[in-house]
C-alpha cells in the first residue's frame, strides 16, 4: 500500500474508533491493510487483532463473539497452538483447515475479514442473522470494507450519494402490507453489505467473486417431535444460550422490559453472572404499565435495576438528531432508536465499565409473538398471511392485477404470479422469511449502532441459529399450540419465571398508552427553530427531486394539531433521507469515543423509579403534562373496548381494543386497582369525581391514566 492509502486507512479506524475505544491495531502486507477497532471483553490483556498465521500466509480480524470457542479449539487438529485466550484467534485456524467451509460449526455473532496472501484472496464473512455489520465498496482499482458505512466515505473512489429511488421503494421504509425477502437495503450507492450467512471471497488478482451460503432456513417440518418435546428441547437450547452470552471477562447489563422475552433472559443469565438492568421510563412505558412491571419483576428475580427517566420535555434539538442520525447511518431512525440511545448512554454513565448488553430482541419474530397484530386467533393470522402473500405476489406481477378485478372469486392460479419459490412452502414460512430480513434491515441495525456508539456490544440470545431452526421445524399442525402469543417460550419458562411474568401479555416499547405524548415530543422537534431541520431535509437536490416539501410541512402542521394522525415515524424516514443526503456533503465528525462524550443531561436520567402511588403522581406530571381533566365529566368505555379477567392470574386484567389486547391492569398494585374499580363503574353515568371518590386511591393519581385513556379513544365522554 501506499503512503496515502495508509493515511486512509488510519481515517477509516478513526471513523469508527466509537466501536473499539480500549486498543487499534494496523496491519499492511503488500496491497492490504486491516485497521482492528478492539472493544475488551474477552482475554483484554493478549486478544488483540489481527490474528496471524505463524507462516504469515494468513492475517484475520474479527468483530464479535465466538461462543462456543473452547469446543471448536478442542476439535482443531493435534499441534494447533493458540497464542492468545481471545475466542476469535479460533476463526484463523478454522479458516486454515476448513476454508470457505470454516464458519459451519461456529455459534455466535461475528463479521470477519481474512486476508488469504497464499491464494491472494480476501475473505469477508458474516453470521448467520447479520447480528455485526459488514459493508464494502467494490471500485476499479480496489475493494474498501468497514463495519459501518461512513468509514467507506473516506475513500475518494466511493460514491457519496443516496439512492432514492431504491429507499422510497423498499418495503420496510414504507411500512406496507407485504413480504420482502431481497437483500438488505444500504440506502446507499455503491454500498453492499455482505450477505448473513455467507462467505465472500474476492480474488484480488482477477476480480472474480465467489459467495458461499453456509446456513438457510430449514426447509423441513420434524413431525417426530411432540409439543412436550419441542417445548423441553427450546428450553434447553435457550438456556445454553443465554449462558453462551453471559460469559465475558468484564461486566455485562441487560435491558430489562416488563415482558416475557428479556425477564427470561434475565432469569436465566442471573444464574450465573452478575448482572445490572436498565429499564426506559418514557411516556409510553410509563403510561402502558411496561417500566412498572420490569420493576417488579427485576424485584422477584432478586436482581439490580436502573429506571432510566427520559422526560416527556426531554425533546432532541436538531444537532443532537443529526447526530443519532448519522450514527444510526439509516433513514429508519425515530423515537425507539432516539429512547434506545438515551438508555445505552445513562446505562454507560451509570456503569462506566459496562461492556456487553444483554437483549430480548428477536424473540417476536420467530416465536409468534407478533401474530396477535394479524388477528385474535392463530386462523385469523394465517388468513392474513394469504392475505399479504397474495398482495405480494400481484405487486411483483402488476401485470396480471386487472385479472383480480373480475368475479366474485379469484379466477387465476398461483402460476399466473410466477413459479413457486422452494424456499417458502407456505404463507407462514414467506413471513417468517419476511422478519429475517427485517430483523437485519432494522433490529440487528439499530441495536448495533447505538450500542457501538457508547463502547457497549450487544448480545442477542434469541438469535441463537439452533433456537431459530427449533421453532422452524415445528409442523404446521402444531403451530396454533406452540406459537399463538409464543407459547413455546412461555411454556419453556415455567417454573424459570414467575407466573405473573410468564403470562405477561407483550407490551410495545412505545406505542399504546402514552404514545401520543411520544409522537408530540418529535413533532415538536421538527417544528422547533423555525424547522431548521425540514430546511435541511429539503436543501439537497435529491430531496427537491424526490420529495414535496409543502406536504410535508402540512402533514408537520396538521400532526401538531392533532398526533393521532399519520405515525411521526412514518413521516421522520422520509426527512431522514434528506438529512441524510445533506450529511454526504460535508461528511459529520466521527461519533466520540464514549470517554469522550459529555454527560449531557445523564445525571437527571437516573432514578431508582418510585412505582408507588406517589411515585405514579410524580411521574405522570413527568411524563405526562397534559391539561386537567374536569372531575364532572361523565364517560364511558368505548363500543370497541371490553374489559376481560385473565384466567390464569387472576389479578390481571385486559382492556381489549377492537378485540386485541391494548392494555393489562394490575389489580394487585394500589393504583391499578383504583383504576379496575374505576372502569368497573362507568356504567353507573357518574360524575367522574364522585366515582374516584369511591376508589382507595386519590384524583391526581388516577387524572393522567384517564387522560391518556380519552386520547387513545379507549374511554369517550357521555
Amino acid at each position: 500500500m501506499e503512503p496515502h492509502q495508509v493515511e486512509q486507512l488510519r481515517a477509516m479506524s478513526r471513523c469508527i474508533a466509537h466501536r473499539g475505544p480500549d486498543d487499534e491495531d494496523l496491519l499492511v502486507d503488500g496491497p492490504v491493510g486491516l485497521a482492528f477497532r478492539r472493544l475488551s471483553l474477552v482475554d483484554p490483556e493478549r486478544g488483540g487483532q489481527p490474528f496471524v498465521s505463524e507462516d504469515g500466509a494468513l492475517a484475520l480480524i474479527a468483530n464479535g463473539e465466538v461462543y462456543n470457542h473452547r469446543a471448536l479449539e478442542a476439535g482443531l487438529p493435534g499441534g494447533t497452538r493458540m497464542r492468545t485466550d481471545s475466542d476469535c484467534e479460533v476463526l484463523l485456524h478454522l479458516y486454515r483447515h476448513d476454508n470457505r467451509r470454516f464458519l459451519d460449526a461456529v455459534q455466535g455473532m461475528f463479521a470477519v475479514i481474512v486476508w488469504d496472501r497464499r491464494r491472494g484472496k480476501l475473505v469477508l464473512a458474516r453470521d448467520r442473522f447479520g447480528i455485526k455489520p459488514l459493508y464494502f465498496h467494490r471500485g476499479r482499482k480496489r475493494i474498501v470494507v468497514a463495519s459501518e458505512i461512513k468509514a467507506l466515505f473516506q475513500d475518494p473512489d466511493c460514491p457519496r450519494r443516496l439512492d432514492w429511488t431504491r429507499a422510497l421503494a423498499d418495503q420496510s421504509l414504507q411500512s406496507s402490507a407485504l413480504f420482502a425477502h431481497g437483500p438488505v437495503n444500504t440506502w446507499f450507492k455503491g454500498v453492499e453489505a455482505v450477505p448473513a450467512g455467507t462467505v465472500m471471497e474476492f480474488d484480488l488478482e482477477d476480480g472474480t467473486v465467489t459467495r458461499h451460503r453456509y446456513w438457510e432456513f430449514p426447509d423441513e417440518v420434524d413431525h417426530s417431535l411432540t409439543p412436550a418435546e419441542f417445548i423441553g428441547g427450546y428450553g434447553e437450547l435457550l438456556a445454553s444460550s443465554v449462558e453462551m452470552c453471559a460469559t465475558a471477562d468484564a461486566e455485562l447489563g441487560l435491558f430489562l422490559s416488563g415482558g416475557v422475552d428479556s425477564a427470561a433472559v434475565a432469569a436465566l443469565a442471573s444464574r450465573t453472572t452478575p448482572l445490572t438492568t436498565f429499564t426506559a421510563v418514557n411516556s409510553g412505558t410509563f403510561a402502558n404499565g411496561d417500566a412498572a412491571n420490569a420493576r417488579r419483576t427485576a424485584d422477584e428475580l432478586g436482581i439490580p435495576n436502573h429506571q432510566i427517566l427520559l422526560d416527556a420535555a426531554r425533546v432532541p434539538d436538531p444537532d443532537e438528531w443529526r447526530e443519532l442520525l448519522w450514527l444510526q447511518e439509516s433513514p429508519r431512525c425515530g423515537p425507539e432508536q432516539f429512547y434506545k440511545r438515551e438508555l445505552y448512554r445513562a446505562a454507560k454513565d451509570l456503569r462506566p465499565e459496562l461492556r456487553g448488553m444483554l437483549l430480548g430482541q428477536a424473540s417476536d419474530e420467530f416465536n409468534g409473538g407478533y401474530a396477535g397484530q394479524f388477528g385474535t386467533s392463530w386462523p385469523q393470522a394465517l388468513a392474513a398471511f394469504e392475505e399479504m402473500a397474495g398482495r405480494t405476489a400481484v405487486h411483483r406481477h402488476p401485470e396480471v392485477q386487472p385479472w383480480l378485478d373480475h368475479g366474485t372469486a379469484p379466477l387465476l392460479g398461483a402460476a399466473a404470479f410466477g413459479p413457486a419459490d422452494e424456499h417458502f412452502p407456505d404463507a407462514y414460512h414467506q413471513y417468517v422469511r419476511w422478519k429475517y430480513r427485517d430483523v437485519q434491515q432494522y433490529n440487528c441495525w439499530h441495536e448495533d449502532r447505538n450500542a457501538a456508539g457508547s463502547g457497549i456490544e450487544a448480545r442477542v440470545p434469541f438469535l441463537d441459529h439452533r433456537l431459530v431452526e427449533h421453532v422452524l421445524r415445528i409442523p404446521p399442525a402444531l403451530r396454533e399450540r406452540l406459537l399463538w402469543d409464543k407459547s413455546v417460550l412461555r411454556e419453556a419458562m415455567r417454573g424459570v419465571l414467575p407466573e405473573r411474568v410468564r403470562t405477561m401479555p407483550k407490551v410495545p416499547f412505545f406505542y399504546g398508552n402514552g404514545e401520543r405524548q411520544v409522537r408530540r415530543t418529535f413533532i415538536e422537534m421538527l417544528a422547533q427553530d423555525g424547522g431548521i431541520l425540514l430546511d435541511q431535509a429539503f436543501a439537497g437536490p435529491g430531496a427537491r427531486e424526490f420529495l414535496n416539501p409543502e406536504g410535508i410541512r402540512a402533514t408537520v402542521a396538521d400532526l401538531a394539531r392533532d398526533p393521532g394522525g399519520m405515525p411521526v415515524e412514518i413521516l421522520l424516514r422520509l426527512v431522514n433521507l434528506g438529512l441524510l443526503e445533506g450529511m454526504l456533503d460535508t461528511l459529520p465528525s466521527a461519533p466520540s469515543a464514549p470517554s469522550e462524550r459529555p454527560a449531557r443531561d445523564l445525571a437527571p436520567l437516573a432514578a431508582d423509579g418510585d412505582f408507588g402511588a406517589e411515585g405514579q403522581r410524580q411521574l405522570a406530571e413527568r411524563m405526562l403534562p397534559h391539561s386537567a381533566l374536569p372531575e364532572e365529566v361523565v364517560l364511558r368505555m368505548a363500543e370497541h373496548v371490553d374489559l376481560l379477567q385473565s384466567r390464569t392470574t387472576p389479578d390481571t386484567w385486559f382492556l381489549m381494543v377492537g378485540g386485541e389486547i391494548a392494555y393489562t391492569v394490575d389489580e394487585s398494585d394500589p393504583v391499578g386497582r383504583a383504576w379496575l374499580a374505576l372502569l368497573l363503574d362507568l356504567d353507573d353515568a357518574r360524575p367522574l369525581a364522585e366515582l374516584v371518590n369511591r376508589t382507595d386511591a386519590v384524583w391526581p393519581e388516577l387524572e393522567p391514566i384517564l387522560r391518556e385513556a380519552l386520547e387513545e379513544g379507549v374511554l369517550t365522554r357521555c
